[in-house]
């Protein structure tokens, strides 16, 4: 048994150390689909870290309920719990006061350019949206003027790309519950490996 654990105790430690952190305190995440783009890029793959506090413009992972079956979706936070958020044509105000989102500049430049045309030529159901779209930033009807009130132990989560992103916009505020934790790290592709801030 000496021998054992002098050859295999280390890891053994490491194996159970490495599983319960994994269990309580994080978990690899895959990208899907466009909904955080340029931000986050499709297949993705990230660490989450479920200890963390959150805050305004984390990028989260919460779970959400479709037609029956949860997944996991990535977004990022703009109002938290008793926030009111206001959208006019593409400016935030939280609780009345402006507030840049500056991780958007590159595609609300790239709307009033072209309505992002260039950006979506490889989807032209993406193209159609943008160009039906009166702003970068509309609710789930389409306006460009729209406030939302944001409930106590919720939080109002939303897409990069506002375009194409299916958020709170549509399926409402998220509790706390359902936020797994915070992305911290992206790992692959390997090129691309670092924080995510």
């Amino acid at each position: 048994m000496k021998q054992f654990l002098r050859e295999w105790g280390l890891f053994i430690l490491f194996m159970l150390v490495f599983g319960l952190s994994r269990l309580f305190v994080w978990q690899p995440v895959k990208v899907d689909g466009h909904s955080m783009d340029p931000t986050l890029a499709n297949n993705e793959r990230l660490i989450v870290l479920k200890t963390t506090s959150i805050d305004r413009f984390d990028i989260v992972v919460a779970r959400e309920t479709e037609n029956g079956q949860t997944k996991d979706i990535v977004k990022r936070v703009i109002g938290m719990p008793g926030d009111k958020v206001t959208y006019k044509d593409d400016a935030l105000y939280i609780n009345d006061k402006l507030v840049q989102e500056a991780y958007l500049s590159a595609y609300q430049k790239a709307f009033k350019a072209d309505k992002l045309q260039s950006t979506y030529s490889y989807n032209t159901l993406f193209q159609q949206l943008a160009q039906t779209s009166q702003a970068f930033t509309t609710d789930a009807l389409g306006n460009t003027e729209f406030t939302v009130e944001v409930p106590e132990g919720e939080y109002y989560l939303l897409g990069d790309d506002r375009i194409v992103s299916k958020d709170s916009r549509e399926v409402g505020t998220f509790k706390k519950s359902a936020i797994i934790g915070e992305v911290k790290l992206r790992f692959w592709p390997l090129s691309s490996f670092g924080s995510v801030e």
